[in-house]
This record gives structure tokens, sequence and C-alpha cells, in this order.
């Protein structure tokens, strides 16, 4: 069940009124360096001989090389895939592998039984997306063929389960092409035994405007790839103003929007494990929000004296809260908000989920999946 903190709640009190263990509670919620409950607040109770219902639902989650060892442990037994991010590659189509060795990583997640996969970005100088590098790949067959060749040689040296390919910002005129190359290189890997997915940017309607969406074809991307990554959040983003990062209503209009161009049964939906924390007052072009985790907005509201509220629309908990003279807003996920997606997941029939991204730890987040015996 999940337990809403109501004033004068205690670790204690809600244990009594349970039936589960303070040290389950408090361990389960990451509960520890918290100096209070807060009203607000969302807690994950597992009682004695509870199953998840989530538990047929395929998982996956982006990571980066230099995560830390414990917090990866504890999503690992929740995950069927890890993306490893990520190799870059040049004008020539010449990979370039990630600064911080990914051989640890794809080992470990081989040891518990989850598929690594190689994720592929195309990333200039500026570490920004740069949609030159995916103009070559689309117009030169030599870089193409060459970053066909390199991808096939560096899965089977280093142990990958496939290529994860996530280009953002694709221009207009390279649509068709670039659904093209993602088809060539599922080919190429098929034939070995391999996967190839896709991220998709977060398209409400086949004409959608904006770089960000017009190169995105749904349909022969879908079509293109073995499965999708439905990037369904940033609405609220660093430079934007305060809001949900994944409110449900616009991730349901994301996902309701995929189905009229992909088969369910190919989409992950993708889930925000991170928030954000703005100062106000807002001004665009100036304001920019710190990235938080989801555990740290808690622990947050706790040491400022704030109350935490749930948007009903966005299925989202917020609060606000002022230090050194200075007003925030903060919006960031719970138990509530996450149960919200999986629900949707489900409803829909969708492959599964997938985590942008696991270097933050959440703890009630995997429990979602697992039952009291976890």
């Amino acid at each position: 069940m999940i337990y809403v903190v109501r004033a004068g709640d205690t670790v204690y009190s809600i244990a009594r009124e349970t039936g589960v263990e303070p040290a389950q509670i408090q361990y389960d919620n990451q509960l520890y360096g918290q100096s209070h409950l807060v009203p607000g607040q969302a807690l994950l109770i597992r009682g004695p001989g509870e199953s998840s219902e989530y538990s047929g639902l395929y998982v996956t989650g982006y990571v980066y090389p230099f995560v830390q060892r414990d917090i990866l442990l504890e999503s690992l037994s929740y995950l069927d895939e890890l993306l490893i991010f990520s190799y870059g590659f040049t004008p020539q189509g010449d990979l370039i592998p990630p600064r911080v060795s990914d051989l640890p990583l794809i080992e470990l997640a081989w040891s518990a039984g989850v598929r690594p996969m190689l994720v592929l970005t195309p990333f200039g100088a500026d570490g920004r997306f740069n949609n030159y590098l995916v103009n070559r790949v689309v117009e030169d067959v030599d870089v193409q063929e060459n970053l066909i060749r390199q991808l096939e040689d560096t899965v089977r040296v280093m142990g990958y389960a496939g290529v994860d390919v996530d280009f953002e910002y694709i221009l207009p005129e390279d649509r068709a092409g670039y659904a093209a190359f993602v088809e060539n290189l599922r080919e190429v890997m098929n034939e070995n035994g391999w996967q190839v997915s896709v991220a998709l940017a977060p398209k409400t309607s086949a004409d959608q405007a904006g770089l960000l969406y017009e190169g995105m074809d749904y349909r022969l991307l879908g079509q293109a790839a073995d499965h999708v990554f439905l990037m369904t959040y940033e609405w609220g983003y660093t430079y934007g103003p305060p809001m949900a990062v994944a409110p449900l209503n616009m991730v349901r209009r994301v996902v309701e929007y995929a189905l009229t161009e992909i088969p369910a049964e190919k989409i992950l939906m993708g889930i925000p494990n991170y928030g954000y924390d703005w100062p106000l007052p807002y001004v665009r072009g100036t304001t920019a929000a710190t990235v938080i985790g989801n555990v740290e907005a808690v622990r947050i509201a706790a040491e400022n004296g704030a109350v935490i509220q749930f948007d009903e629309i966005a299925q989202s908990p917020f609060f606000t809260y002022r230090k050194d003279g200075i007003l925030h807003e903060v919006w960031f996920e719970d138990v509530r908000s996450l149960e919200a997606k999986l629900q949707l997941a489900q409803e829909k029939g969708l492959m599964g989920v997938g985590y942008w991204n696991l270097m933050r730890p959440f703890r009630a987040n995997w429990l979602l999946f697992a039952g009291s015996d976890a």
C-alpha cells in the first residue's frame, strides 16, 4: 500500500497502524538521514505475503559507466536490460568509446542476468546532440557502412546484447534516411542474434512542429527497430517554468499517439528518476533549475519545513520552500506518481518501461516491482 503522511505521524505510529516493522518502513523508503516525516510524503508499505502486479513488465534503464556500484546493484535485480551511455562517432563513422571503461558494467549486467546494450549518440565536441553527424550517417553510404561495421565489431568484442540508437534533433529532411539507417543496423545486428532499440522524442501527433520532433517518424522507426523507448519526460526541464517532469496527462497523450503508429508490444514507456528545484520568480532565459534525486527532494522538504502537495491531473508531487530569502518550487517523483505510470503501461498493454536514469537511488521505486519477500 501507499501511505501518505499526515501531520504528527512518525515511523513508529505508522508501523503500529499498518503492522509493518519500523525498520522495514525506514529501509524501504530510505528514511535514514531524513530528520522527520514530511506531511504529504508518500511511503511504500509492504505487508506480509504481498506480491507485485508489475512483475510482468520488461524493465530497462540508462546508466553512465561511472555509476556508483551500490546504486546500480540495487536496481539490477529488477532490470531485464541495461542501456550503457554512451558511444559517440566521428564524421567519418569511427566509434568513440566512453571515457570511463564500460566493460565492468557489461560483465556486471550479464552476471545478474541483465542484457547490456550499447547506446549510440551523435554527440559533438561540445557534448551536445549534433544533427550534422546524423546527416553524415544518413547521406554518406561509406560513413554509414563504416559505423555499422564498427558497431558490429564492438558489440561482439565487448559482449553487448545489441545497440540502442539515441539520436535527437534530427533534421526533417533526414527523417526517412534516419529510419533506414536504424533498419540497416537492425538487419546486421539480428543476423548475429543481437537487437536494436531506438529512443523516440515525446510526440503527440505525426505533424508535430519543432526540431526535436520533425525528424522522428514513429511509424518508420517502429518498423525499423526491435523495440522503441518513448522519452515521455522533460515537460518540466532546466530552463522551462516549474512543472512536473512527466505529468501523467501528457505521458498518456504520447503513449496514445505512439499506439496509433507502433504495436504496444514494441513500446517501452520512459520514466524519469529525478526532479527539479526552481528558484523563484521564474524568468524565461535566465532561471535555471537544479536537477535533484527523488529521495533528495523529500529531504529538502524535511530540512525546510515544507508540506508536500500532489497534483491530481499531473499525478505528481511538488512543494515550495524558502531558503536564504529565496523561494523555491520543487517537482519530483514519488511512489504515487510512479505507480500511476506503471498502471498506464499495464493498461495500454505496453512491452514495459525504461528509466532515465539509474544514477540516483530510489529503492521504493524498485520495490514496486517486488513482493514482500524481495
